[in-house]
């Protein structure tokens, strides 16, 4: 015998722990508040801002979706609610009710003409972050309510469309999502940057990377990715770096390194035809709440950026990376990796992203394939976004030899005993293969022009900050 089918919310009626709703009022979210127009709402948040203007109340209420302004009218509520909304706090959470009606001043095209008002749990007047200039350190140690503010919302909902995009298109490309492990027994990136933990009597490390096993996974399930967090014990503060960041992570069996150039360049542009579709209002958002110092940078405003990034991207070879480096003042050499300067100086030089291909072998990590033509040389990329930002998308062929595999572990020196299974992908049924990370943080960072990393995820974990 089956369950019974659960009620939906409709079917419950308001929670007995709730103010009751007004009946037959529907309960409106802001950023859906179009479909309601001429009608009668109840909208559920908290106070943004207020002000008043004679008779007039003009309460900013936020409920996450948005924010929109209900106009309270003195012969339209009791005197009592009208007097109550005057001492109204900042961040007050709140049930206003009214119609709906269209306004073109309005940022989102709509008002609310209020008629009802409910306190929930009036706030502390005390409010931290008042509508005045406060210092990063400061909003940052109050994170947990700088959240609130309207351009960081605007970022985190950018971010969030970001991840939908990447999950929408490897899932429709056929790839399959691996998740892969947290802990691991080893290094992928290199051992200088690894988190040390004691693991049950053994030392573990908090993963750097999750292509190692994804490798393994590409080799049963052909194509796949993972996406999960990863960590840097990097002791640097530079604006690109987080100890804990995102990365989504492809790997596909028979993809070399021009196939692993075109699938990133294929979601960069994925990735930017959606959110300029989706989230115009947020980068409109984003773009007109900058600071003297972000203007000074003179980046595009962000839809046009974003309008610029189209394929086929330039695939520019190290070695001519380096000569054009050169040209303008850099004293680079061909057996270096690309720095942030370097990376900042070429990039200011495309408008949308460009391939840099084929670094020095010695620069890149061990499991990085050798150009066949010039063993000096790996079959490895990286996507370096404009204006600036740099590496997003780092990746390329993977050494698909045993002999020549195992080779390389001895000269990193690194303890056989904790790759022996990666060695055994080479052994049963290898096939040459490739893939790349992007990471999430340094593309919001780019997609909404923002001075650094710290404001492109939720609760930033870096050197110096651990909490909130």
């Amino acid at each position: 015998m089956s369950a019974p089918a659960s009620p939906s919310p409709s079917d419950l009626g308001p929670s007995p722990h709730l103010p009751i709703a007004i009946a037959g009022v529907p309960v409106a979210r802001i950023g859906e508040i179009a479909q309601f127009e001429g009608q009668r709402v109840q909208v559920r948040g908290w106070l943004y801002n207020r002000r008043s203007k004679g008779k007039l109340h003009f309460l900013q209420v936020r409920d996450g979706s948005g924010i929109i302004q209900a106009v309270m009218f003195k012969g339209d509520v009791s005197e009592e609610v009208f007097v109550q909304a005057d001492h109204l706090s900042q961040e007050t959470s709140l049930m206003v009710s009214g119609t709906v009606r269209k306004d073109e001043r309005s940022a989102i095209g709509f008002e609310l003409a209020c008629d009802g008002l409910v306190v929930v749990k009036a706030a502390d007047p005390e409010y931290p972050i008042s509508p005045k200039d406060h210092g990063v350190a400061f909003l940052m140690d109050h994170r947990h309510l700088w959240l609130r503010s309207r351009r960081q919302a605007a970022i985190i909902r950018v971010r969030a469309r970001i991840i939908k995009s990447i999950r929408d298109f490897f899932d429709n490309r056929g790839f399959v999502l691996m998740d892969t492990p947290i802990f691991t027994p080893n290094a992928c990136e290199g051992t200088s940057t690894l988190f040390e933990t004691e693991y049950h009597g053994q030392m573990a490390y908090l993963s750097q990377s999750g292509q190692l096993y994804n490798e393994a996974n590409a080799m049963a399930l052909g194509k796949v990715y993972a996406f999960g967090p990863t960590f840097r014990a990097e002791k640097s503060k530079t604006r690109r770096h987080l100890t804990e960041f995102w990365m989504v992570e492809p790997e596909a069996a028979y993809l070399d390194l021009d196939g692993v150039m075109e699938l990133a360049e294929d979601l960069l542009c994925t990735i930017a035809a959606e959110v300029l579709r989706d989230c115009g209002a947020e980068l409109d958002t984003i773009d007109s709440i900058r600071s003297e110092a972000e203007e000074q940078k003179q980046l595009l405003p962000r839809r046009e950026a974003l309008a610029r990034v189209h394929g086929p991207f330039p695939r520019i070879d190290h070695a001519d990376a380096v000569r054009q480096l050169q040209a303008m003042g850099s004293d680079i050499t061909f057996a270096d990796d690309l720095g942030a300067d370097d990376e900042t100086l070429l990039t200011q030089q495309y408008p949308t992203p460009i391939f840099v291909c084929r670094y020095p072998a010695e620069v890149k990590a061990f499991y990085m394939k050798r150009d066949p033509a010039e063993p000096q040389r790996s079959l490895s990329v990286d996507m370096l976004a404009p204006e600036g930002y740099g590496e997003i998308v780092g990746g390329g062929q993977r050494e698909d030899d045993y002999d020549t595999l195992l080779a390389a572990i001895h000269k990193h020196g690194l303890p056989l005993e904790s790759f022996d299974w990666y060695l055994d992908l080479r052994k049963y049924g290898s096939v040459p293969h490739g893939g790349f990370g992007l990471g999430v943080e340094r593309t919001v960072a780019w997609v909404c022009g923002l001075p650094h990393v710290r404001e492109t995820i939720p609760f930033a974990r870096m050197m110096d900050r651990l909490r909130p």
